[in-house]
């Protein structure tokens, strides 16, 4: 059998933890499996005293994940640490640059500094693996970067963030406000104290920058991503949705136009039978359109510190099975010299249409008005539906609710716009994407 190969650990939080009970506890499969023992050689992280429910005794341990990427005696440096710069970054390209393999879960840092962190593994022979940086346990960048070779894709979508699922699964299933069932997440666990980033769109965005540099071959562009979070959705959104046969999903969405790429992040509306809409909770799906396949649809654990670990665990088992010399997969599924500039789309038709919810004050005329500003700014309606609100009395509100067909987003802006300056407008507008399966 042939030597060990040696893995340093930076960061023992959750998934720090699991991956090393794995290891430890999985040591002869691994072995089998792999052709080689793994071992924990070295770990870091900040209390060396704090009870993780694992032995690091005998482990040499290293006071910051740069020491352990500089001093350790390894073969792997796996980056649990976090963030897209500091430590973590400083670390791994310590680790690349002294011609180590590299595993690492940390999405910000691969959004913001991937594309440099990968010329400097390619440049060193070195493997820069990051699976577990994307939809957790489901192996999407494999697939993206190896299964898929041959196929041109032209879309890239899905649910990547398990707390906004949870929160709009829950608001659907149980009749509860967006703030009801932010706290219910953050008691279980599934939202931090702070969940700015996940809510707001963020984490999306940040991973599927990643995705779309994999499916088209383009330099990672996080920040020309359209972002909308899911803070403004109601549960008059909800059912209004589910009337029309919809629900309501954070999805986020890349494809390839005549133009150039498009990304966005935001709350999409899908219809009701599709398998997306069926995903709930903290899972996570990632769907992959291309010419030769047709339509991948993966679903799974998105997040935890098992569904994680395995994906971390997974990129050491494919370095462990490396052989030494031979050609490796671009870390970023095309040579980082190679990859184009990012060259954002311009807007066109959205062939789904959108949600418009406005609540105005009950006025004559008004229904009337609506109509002409969406007729101005060339939007055809598929249906408008106008409800009284008499538990609002005596304000006298009322809802319009509006589906159009496939118009372009400056339309909708605008037509808004131009409703807002009309003065019987009470509140924002919500303004959601529909997403409708392709016709056959």
């Amino acid at each position: 059998m042939a030597d060990a190969l040696k893995i340093g650990v930076a960061g023992l939080g959750t998934v720090g933890a699991s991956l090393v009970r794995i290891i430890q506890q999985r040591s002869d499969q691994l072995a089998a499996t792999c052709g080689r023992p793994i071992l924990i050689t070295g770990v870091s992280a900040r209390d060396k005293t704090k009870d993780r429910g694992i032995d690091v005794r005998g482990i040499e341990w290293f006071e910051t994940p740069e020491e352990l990427a500089t001093k350790g005696d390894i073969d792997v440096f796996v980056e649990l640490v976090g963030g897209a710069e500091g430590p973590a970054r400083i670390a791994v390209q310590a680790a690349l640059n002294r011609g180590l393999h590299v595993v690492t879960a940390n999405k910000a840092l691969l959004a913001y500094h991937g594309v440099a962190l990968a010329r400097i593994a390619e440049e060193k022979g070195a493997l820069l693996n990051f699976e577990a940086a994307v939809a957790g346990g489901i192996p999407v960048i494999k697939a993206l970067r190896e299964s898929l070779t041959g196929n041109t894709i032209s879309r890239v979508y899905g649910i990547m963030n398990g707390t906004c699922n949870y929160i709009l699964t829950k608001m659907e299933k149980e009749g509860l406000s967006f703030a009801d069932c932010l706290k219910e997440a953050q008691r279980l666990g599934y939202a931090e104290a702070d969940p700015a980033f996940d809510i707001e769109g963020n984490d999306t965005a940040h991973k599927l920058s990643i995705l779309t540099t994999l499916a088209f071959g383009n330099q990672i562009a996080v920040d020309d991503i359209y972002l909308e979070g899911i803070t403004n959705i109601s549960i008059e959104d909800i059912h209004a949705a589910a009337e029309l046969g919809y629900r309501i999903k954070l999805l986020g969405v890349a494809q390839r136009t005549d133009t150039g790429i498009e990304q966005r992040v935001h709350p999409t509306m899908v219809p009701v039978d599709s398998v997306i809409a069926q995903v709930d909770g903290v899972t996570n799906a990632v769907a992959i359109e291309s010419d030769v396949l047709g339509e991948l649809l993966m679903v799974g654990p998105g997040a935890g510190g098992n569904a994680t670990a395995s994906s971390v665990l997974g990129d050491i088992a494919d370095i462990a099975k490396s052989r030494p010399g031979a050609q490796q997969v671009p870390v970023l599924g095309h040579p980082a010299r190679s990859l184009e500039p990012y060259r954002k789309a311009q807007i066109q038709s959205h062939e789904g249409g959108y949600f418009i919810r406005l609540t105005v004050l009950d006025r004559t005329g008004v229904f009337a008005s609506v109509a002409t500003r969406m007729a101005e700014n060339h939007i055809s309606l598929e249906s408008i539906v106008q409800r009284s609100k008499q538990h609002l009395a005596p304000s006298h509100h009322q809802t319009i609710i509006l589906v159009t067909h496939a118009t372009t987003e400056e339309s909708v802006r605008k037509a808004v716009a131009a409703i807002k300056v009309e003065g019987y407008l009470v509140g924002e507008p919500q303004v959601i994407r529909i997403e409708r399966p392709k016709e056959d």
